[in-house]
């Protein structure tokens, strides 16, 4: 049994790496078994269909997401506002540099989820778990209402996100700028600074 979990979440990394290297229309089996380098056949033995991969790259992508976030205690527990936005700071600067990979492979599968309803219920479910950990964060800061501005803070930091991998010098935030841009949105959010 610990084999088989091992070889699934094995492949379902491969899938992510071939999603953020050649996009949506180089995520074949056969690919991702090359990936994996491991024998032909392994992935297609483990996920059937096109469709089983895809939900094993969106549930494994959501499982390294929150391991990250819980190992940065100012998301999950209490926190004062520039502590929250130093650590989704650094988050987004980890997510952008060394998790570089998983980001690409995850607006690959934003993109191919309109025109999937499998796909999107999958991310939407994924995605549960990210609001809620927002929704928990603007609770913290002391927003006054934060179920109803989840919704517009996790848009907002999304955008920042795509800003960070997709940008270069100079218009890319510097982790200063990143953090000063938070600061301020949190307070958008939670009020303005107490005296």
């Amino acid at each position: 049994m610990a084999h088989t979990t091992l070889r699934r979440q094995q492949l379902a990394d491969a899938a992510i790496s071939t999603l953020a290297r050649s996009g949506m229309r180089g995520l074949t089996h056969r690919a991702v078994d090359q990936t994996a380098e491991v024998p032909a056949g392994s992935c297609s033995y483990y996920f059937r269909t096109r469709q089983e991969l895809l939900q094993a790259a969106v549930e494994r992508l959501a499982e390294l997401d929150i391991t990250e976030i819980d190992e940065r205690p100012a998301l999950t527990g209490p926190a004062s506002i520039t502590q929250i936005a130093e650590a989704i700071a650094g988050l987004i600067e980890h997510w952008t540099t060394a998790g570089r990979e998983r980001m690409l492979a995850r607006y690959e599968l934003a993109l191919e989820a309109p025109r999937r309803p499998e796909l999107r219920a999958a991310l939407h479910t994924a995605g549960s778990r990210h609001r809620a950990v927002a929704e928990n964060m603007l609770a913290a800061a002391g927003a006054p209402d934060p179920a109803a501005h989840t919704n517009a803070f996790v848009a907002c930091l999304d955008g920042l996100l795509f800003n960070q991998l997709t940008e270069t010098a100079p218009h890319r935030l510097t982790p200063e700028q990143l953090g000063r841009t938070l600061l301020a949105l949190i307070h958008t959010y939670a009020g303005p600074p107490q005296p």
